[in-house]
C-alpha cells in the first residue's frame, strides 16, 4: 500500500484510462506579478525560470465528479471525496464507482466530506462535519483497485468546531509518520488565537488520534494556530511543511509551517513584520488566487487556484518566482497531488456551488512535468 498520493513521488505507478482531452486543453505559462515575498528571502533573478512545469497535454482521467475536494493513491487505485455528496468515488480506468458512503456527512456552505488521506497500512482517513461538528474517520479499504468498498467508520478525532464557512479540512501524513489537519476558524474570528480551541490550527496527531509526545504544546494537538481557513498543507524533501492558506479581502498566503507558530489571523492578515506572528513567504490577492490544495515536485510547489482559475507554480528557493499556468476552460481548481508516477493530478472545483460548471464537471486532469 502507498500513502496520500502526495507523500509517493518515489513508487512509479502508471495511471490507467488516460484519455486525450479536448481541444481547450494543453497549458499555457504567464508570470504571475501579483506575488509578493516576505522579506529576507534568497536575492535570485525574479525572471529565473521556476524548476518545474507542466509539458505537453492536459489529459482528462475523470469527468462528471460531483464537488470533488481531495483525492489520494492507494495501492495503485485512485480515490476521491465528494463535499456534497459525502461519498468515496474511485476512478476506475476512463469511469468511476462509488466505493461507499461516510456516514453521518451533514453538508452546507463549505462544509461536507473533504480530506482524504492513506496510512503505511492502507488505512483511509477522512475529514468531515457531522451534526456535532468536524471530525477525522478511519476506514479499512477491502476488495482491491477496481472494486474497493469501505469497512465501518472508527472515530479518529471530533469535537473540530464546524461551521457553514471555514471548515479547514485537508488531512495528510507527514514524513514523521503523524497525522496532519487543517481546521478554519468556522466563522469565529477569536477562536484562531484561542489555544484551547481546534479551529484556525493546523493539528498534529498519532495515527490514532492521539497527542504526540513532540507538540509544541503539552498535552494539546495544536501544532500551530491563527488561521482564518487553511487547506493545502504539503512537505519538500527537507521535510520543510508548506501550507496554503484562504485570507478574507487583501492577502492569500503561503506559508512555510514551524512547530508552534502563530499565524496571525485575525489580528493580521498577510505579512505584517510583528515578530508576534509568522509572517508568510509570499501572498497574493484573492480575486487572482483562493489557494486550496497544493502539492511539491523538485523544487517547485503547486497551488490550485479557486476564483484565480489557475495552477500556480512557485519557487520554493525563491518564491518570488512563480508561473501561472492556464490548463485551458476548465475554471476553477480545487486540489492538486503528486502522483505515484510524478505526474500531477488536478481536480476541479466547478460544481461546489461557486463555479459555472460545464457539461464534463467536475473532472480530474493529470499533466506530465518535466524539470528544467
Amino acid at each position: 500500500m502507498v500513502a496520500a498520493v502526495s507523500l509517493a513521488a518515489a513508487a512509479i505507478v502508471t495511471l490507467a484510462g488516460c484519455t486525450a482531452a479536448g481541444p481547450d486543453a494543453g497549458a499555457t505559462a504567464s508570470a504571475s506579478p501579483t506575488a509578493t515575498p516576505a522579506a529576507g528571502l534568497p536575492a535570485t533573478s525574479p525572471s529565473a525560470p521556476v524548476e518545474t512545469a507542466p509539458t505537453g497535454e492536459v489529459d482528462e482521467i475523470a469527468t462528471g465528479l460531483a464537488s470533488p475536494w481531495s483525492v489520494v493513491a492507494v495501492d495503485g487505485g485512485v480515490l476521491v471525496s465528494s463535499r456534497d455528496g459525502g461519498q468515496i468515488v474511485e476512478v476506475v480506468g476512463d469511469s468511476t464507482r462509488v466505493v461507499g458512503m461516510v456516514p453521518g456527512v451533514a453538508h452546507g456552505g463549505e462544509a461536507g466530506l473533504l480530506g482524504l488521506a492513506v496510512d503505511g497500512d492502507g488505512r483511509l482517513y477522512a475529514a468531515s462535519t457531522g451534526e456535532d461538528g468536524n471530525r477525522v474517520q478511519r476506514f479499512t479499504l477491502t476488495g482491491s483497485p477496481g472494486s474497493f468498498g469501505l469497512g465501518p467508520a472508527e472515530t479518529v478525532l471530533d469535537g473540530i468546531p464546524a461551521a457553514r464557512v471555514h471548515d479547514g479540512g485537508r488531512l495528510a501524513f507527514g514524513p514523521d509518520g503523524m497525522l496532519y489537519l487543517t481546521t478554519g476558524d468556522a466563522g469565529d474570528r477569536t477562536a484562531a488565537q484561542d489555544p484551547q480551541s481546534l479551529a484556525g490550527k493546523i493539528l498534529r496527531m498519532t495515527p490514532d488520534g492521539g497527542v504526540p509526545a513532540d507538540n509544541p504544546f503539552p498535552g494539546s494537538l495544536v501544532y500551530t494556530l491563527g488561521h482564518r481557513n487553511p487547506q493545502g498543507i504539503a512537505w519538500d524533501a527537507d521535510g520543510t511543511m508548506y501550507a496554503a492558506e484562504f485570507g478574507q479581502n487583501t492577502w492569500d498566503e503561503l506559508n512555510v509551517i514551524r512547530a508552534g507558530g502563530n499565524y496571525g489571523w485575525p489580528e493580521v492578515e498577510g505579512a505584517a513584520g510583528d515578530a508576534r506572528f509568522v509572517d508568510p513567504v509570499a501572498q497574493w490577492a484573492p480575486e487572482t488566487a483562493s489557494p486550496s490544495g497544493i502539492a511539491i515536485a523538485q523544487g517547485t510547489l503547486f497551488l490550485a487556484n479557486l476564483r484565480g482559475e489557475v495552477l500556480r507554480a512557485v519557487s520554493l528557493a525563491d518564491p518570488s518566482r512563480t508561473v501561472d499556468h492556464h490548463l485551458g476552460a476548465f475554471g476553477r481548481l480545487r486540489d492538486v497531488v503528486l502522483a505515484p508516477d510524478g505526474a500531477l493530478l488536478v481536480l476541479t472545483g466547478n460544481t461546489d456551488g461557486r463555479g459555472d460548471p460545464g457539461a464534463s464537471d467536475d473532472r480530474m486532469l493529470r499533466l506530465p512535468l518535466t524539470t528544467r
